[in-house]
């Protein structure tokens, strides 16, 4: 069973408590993150392809080691922008591989490079990454009603068929669990959970 993470809400001058996901109480980055940005829906192409990018990155590790990064990923990586970081050249590369701030990973930073590309490509095809990514979901949030209890799906039929189509097109790092992620992140899902304060913000 989840354990529920709570603060004390003063609302018309009670106390209540504020009741998020369960896992958005181990630290107070990832309470933050949880607070402000999890789940929101988003349609600006930099911001979907930082965590595009965020999240292949976290392959094999934490969330929370991806968040205590997140600055120096923007610094190394021109802060997101698709347009520079698909000219990066070798130098760039062995500079980046050396940068203690980020994960020193080559498929992983190789892999950025690469993505930056694709995303290009379907940029021009489609008029941005934004209208390629939410087609996905026909331009609109899956609304989930997980319980608190709930385990979360770590993949659905719709990041299937992305991670499918986004590999065809020459990206990497987006098997089918990185891209349900990324849905989740980027709201293209609402999996908060129907106790955790929010689940209607998001859903509204």
């Amino acid at each position: 069973m989840q354990l529920l993470s709570f603060d004390l809400l003063a609302y018309n001058g009670k106390v209540a408590p504020l009741v998020r996901c369960a896992w958005s109480s181990s630290d107070p980055l990832s309470t933050a993150y949880h607070d402000t940005e999890w789940g929101v829906p988003l349609h600006d192409d930099r911001g979907l392809f930082e965590f595009l990018i965020l999240e292949g990155a976290q392959a094999g590790l934490s969330w929370y080691t991806i968040l205590k990064k997140r600055e120096a990923y923007r610094s190394a990586f021109d802060d997101f922008d698709a347009g520079k970081i698909a000219r990066y050249r070798e130098a760039k590369l062995e500079k980046l591989l050396a940068n203690p701030g980020i994960v020193r990973n080559r498929l992983k930073i190789y892999g950025a490079v690469k993505n930056a590309q694709a995303c290009l490509t379907v940029t021009k095809e489609f008029g941005s990454f934004g209208e390629y990514i939410w087609k996905f979901t026909g331009g609109k949030t899956i609304q989930n009603s997980w319980s608190p209890q709930a385990k979360l799906p770590a993949s659905s039929s719709v990041s299937d068929t992305m991670s499918k189509d986004m590999k065809k097109r020459g990206f990497t790092f987006v098997g089918s669990t990185i891209c349900y992620a990324f849905m989740q992140a980027t709201g293209m899902v609402n999996d908060h959970t129907v106790s955790c304060f929010r689940y209607s913000q998001v859903r509204r």
